[in-house]
């Protein structure tokens, strides 16, 4: 039997991440939760790219 899944274990990578990428990983996070909720079908790869550009600069 399998030990039962532990929250902090799976949000450990995030919170020991720097906050640059807490930052990416929080601002594609809100970016899929608002196409959710629209139940949009666009493409999000440029979304996406552009948030990392803009945190890298």
């Amino acid at each position: 039997m399998l030990p039962e899944p532990n929250i902090d274990d799976v949000q450990e990578p995030i919170t020991s991440a720097p906050a640059e990428v807490r930052k990416i990983i929080e601002e594609v996070w809100h970016l899929e939760k608002s196409r959710l909720d629209k139940k949009s079908n666009s493409p999000i790869n440029d979304d996406i790219l552009k948030i990392v550009k803009e945190a890298v600069q």
